[in-house]
C-alpha cells in the first residue's frame, strides 16, 4: 500500500515517527508534504497529499497538524478525497468501514503517540463495508460533481 504523508510544523515530530512506523508495516511512504522544521501553512501540505490520493499516485493519505481540523478542511476540497479527522480507535474504524475515508487527519497536539499508533493500525487494516454505505459515498461524490439532484433520496433502507 502506498501512503502519502504530510504535516505542518506542529505535526513534524509525529510525522517523522510515522514514516518509520509505516515503513516497518511494509507500506511505501510518499512524503509529499513536509515543512522540514520551518513554520509552514497546513494547506501547503494538505494539497499535495490529497492530490496524490485523488490521482491514484497513493492509495491513502495521512495528514498531521496541531488540531487536525485545518488539514481535514483543506484535504476535503480536493475531488475524490474523503478526509476524516480522527481522535480515537472507534473513529478510525468507522471512517473506513462506513465512509471509505482515504485520508486520515490527526491532531499532533491532542493525541499521544500510543493513541496515534493504534488509530493508524486500525485505519490501515479496516476495509470499507460497502452495501448501504456505498450509496452514501456515491452521494458524496455526486455533491462533488454537482449531480446530487439526480440521485433519488431513498430513505427506506438503513
Amino acid at each position: 500500500m502506498i501512503i502519502a504523508v504530510g504535516s505542518d510544523h506542529r505535526g513534524a515530530d509525529v510525522l517523522s515517527k510515522l514514516v518509520l512506523e509505516l515503513q516497518a508495516r511494509g507500506c511505501k511512504v510518499l512524503e509529499v508534504g513536509a515543512c522540514e522544521g520551518k513554520i509552514c501553512d497546513y494547506p501547503d501540505m494538505a494539497y499535495p497529499v490529497s492530490k496524490a490520493v485523488s490521482t491514484g499516485e497513493a492509495d491513502r493519505g495521512i495528514l498531521i497538524c496541531g488540531s487536525g481540523i485545518g488539514m481535514s478542511i483543506a484535504a476535503n476540497k480536493v475531488k475524490g478525497v474523503r478526509a476524516a479527522l480522527v481522535h480515537d480507535e472507534i473513529g478510525a474504524e468507522m471512517s473506513r468501514r462506513h465512509n471509505d475515508a482515504n485520508v486520515l487527519c490527526l491532531a499532533a497536539d491532542l493525541l499521544g503517540v500510543s493513541v496515534i499508533d493504534r488509530v493508524i493500525k486500525i485505519w490501515l487494516e479496516t476495509e470499507f463495508e460497502a452495501g448501504r454505505h456505498a450509496r452514501r459515498v456515491e452521494k458524496i461524490s455526486a455533491i462533488e460533481n454537482d449531480t446530487f439532484e439526480e440521485f433519488a433520496c431513498d430513505q427506506t433502507t438503513a
